[in-house]
């Protein structure tokens, strides 16, 4: 689970990335010739931590581990959320229509039920189509760990998953975001908060951006884009 939201990974991308990778073997304690889990097993086992309700403790421990080896929470934190793809269901339109409106399908049997993802959601981004979750996290500056973070079906907005992502304990109120999370809820939350904003400015379509808020924009993008760097640097190792 832990190296699933580290690495942006879909149940099958974690599966061929264990089997791939040493550090990921050495990571989970696994020897070349140990059985390694399957797809579906990993979404079996997600789905009885979420139903036990110890998810969230694996994380807890894991940023305990982080901090008691002094990769503390610093210089500030940044805020993002990337789309996970997952396979596509092959439902029937009125199995979808009742998924949607949160009905059981009673012609499922339970071995059927337990294979079908009725959570994930459709979305568009830059006019392409997906179908999955969204990992909404924090990432302190400094390390560049994965803090805090939450999981929604793609189809939730960026901006709609904010303050729960905050993260009180890092050494900075710094926060980097981009203009999706740019709105006055949330710049009313942060400033009575105490956190500084770093997010970025958006124009509208009677009143572009000056040249001051593009400069400013350029200064707060060096942060944020070497977040991104950084994530897609390890991604494509991954994939190597």
């Amino acid at each position: 689970m832990i190296l699933q939201s580290l690495y942006n990974l879909s149940d099958d991308a974690t599966e061929a990335q264990i089997l791939d990778r040493l550090s990921f073997m050495r990571f989970l304690g696994l020897s070349i010739g140990d059985r390694v889990p399957d797809a579906k097993t990993i979404w079996l086992f997600r789905e009885e931590l979420k139903k036990a309700g110890i998810f969230l403790d694996l994380f807890v421990k894991f940023d305990r581990f982080l901090k008691a080896n002094g990769f503390e929470a610093k210089k500030g934190q940044i805020v993002d959320a990337t789309i996970v793809s997952v396979p596509k269901q092959r439902n029937k339109r009125k199995e979808n229509e009742k998924i949607k409106s949160g009905k059981e399908i009673e012609e499922w049997s339970d071995n059927k039920r337990r294979q079908k993802d009725v959570d994930a959601r459709w979305t568009k981004k830059n006019g392409k189509a997906y179908f999955g979750y969204k990992n909404h996290i924090s990432v302190d500056v400094k390390n560049k760990f994965i803090r805090k973070f939450e999981v929604t079906d793609a189809s939730v907005h960026d901006s709609r998953v904010f303050k729960e992502l905050l993260d009180e304990d890092n050494t900075s109120g710094a926060v980097w975001a981009d203009s999706a999370y740019r709105s006055y809820k949330n710049l009313w939350y942060l400033g009575l908060n105490g956190y500084r904003d770093h997010i970025q400015r958006k124009g509208k379509r009677n009143r572009p951006l000056s040249d001051r808020e593009k400069k400013g924009n350029r200064t707060r993008s060096k942060i944020s884009q070497g977040l991104s760097m950084y994530l897609v640097f390890n991604f494509k190792r991954l994939a190597i």
